[in-house]
């Protein structure tokens, strides 16, 4: 089995090709090859440039299958899929959970409905990012049919995750204390691990299944994910909930109530289909270790200590 990855350096994307690789898939990917570290010697490195329209190194070879990590507006995955034509036996498109209309209910599956197409944007955010998205999955469904399949992951997370977005919320509970939570304890989670979202890309392959798949972890929550770290830390916290506002827009993790029954989607389709699932505990020490490995470096979100303790001074 041949396939190529585009975005393969990326943190999702190395795990696609690290478990494509352990199932003896034969992998190129396709990058800038201007950051992260270099992957496994058995993967054949095509450099291009998608914000360029730099495809130049796609223009010869044929694979089983492509994986598209990084198509974020129709114009990305439009030009691949001129490229790569016919030489691709199947398109699978990493979509995203920012598809979906907001508000749902608790329990929706693939069928949900998702929000208005938007086929560009100068800039992708919270309002754009989604309907671009559904643009992208139109377009592959379009040219691909039977041999496009959209993969929907919810929000990931594991080793090689630089985002800082669970991984603020790891540390915090691994140093222990008085812990301020700007929403409810019992605030859902289903986080998945990069490992999981990757084993399900190559498993669709494998099988040559078409559709789309919700690619979502095990049911949890916000102080589950603070009380593992600090289990697996040795240290204890004491979870402080603080109001929604007191802290800055866009916190890690947090979602308004009216917002909490999109983290607790169906995962039937996808675990059916072969996508594993690992402990949220399993996640949490693989995190903690590749953190302390790579140094612990600084992150530019959440709340200092100093803004923590001043904040919780207050309570």
């Amino acid at each position: 089995m041949q396939i190529l990855v585009l975005g393969g350096n990326g943190f999702v994307g190395r795990a696609i090709v690290e478990d494509a690789l352990a199932h003896g898939a034969e992998v190129a990917s396709f990058s800038r090859g201007k950051s992260g570290a270099p992957l496994p010697a058995q993967v054949t490195e095509l450099v291009g440039d998608r914000e360029t329209g730099d495809y130049h190194a796609l223009r010869t070879g044929e694979w089983d299958a492509v994986v598209d990590l990084s198509g974020f507006r129709t114009r990305d995955v439009d030009q691949a899929m001129d490229v790569l034509g016919d030489r691709v036996g199947r398109y699978v498109f990493v979509s995203s959970h920012a598809v979906y209309v907001r508000d749902l209910p608790a329990g929706t599956d693939e069928t949900a409905p998702r929000r208005e197409p938007m086929r560009d944007a100068d800039v992708l955010t919270n309002d754009t990012y989604g309907p671009c998205k559904v643009a992208c999955e139109d377009d592959v469904v379009e040219r691909y049919g039977d041999r496009a399949t959209i993969v929907r992951p919810g929000r990931v997370t594991g080793p090689g995750d630089s985002s800082g977005t669970a991984l603020y919320w790891i540390r915090r509970g691994a140093r222990g204390g008085r812990v301020a939570l700007p929403t409810k304890p019992e605030a859902p989670l289903q986080l998945i691990d990069s490992r999981d979202v990757a084993r399900l890309v190559v498993q669709l392959i494998a099988d040559e299944r078409a559709g789309a798949f919700n690619a979502i972890g095990p049911d949890s929550t916000i102080a589950e994910l603070i009380e593992s770290a600090a289990e697996l830390s040795h240290t204890t916290v004491d979870i402080v909930p603080v109001p929604f506002d007191a802290v800055p827009p866009r916190f890690p993790l947090m979602d308004p109530e009216a917002e909490w029954g999109e983290r607790r989607r169906n995962p039937a389709k996808a675990r059916a289909a072969g996508m594993s699932v690992t402990p949220l505990r399993t996640t949490v020490a693989d995190v903690l270790q590749w953190d302390h490995d790579r140094g612990a470096p600084e992150l530019n979100l959440g709340l200092t200590p100093d803004q923590e303790e001043e904040l919780l001074r207050q309570r």
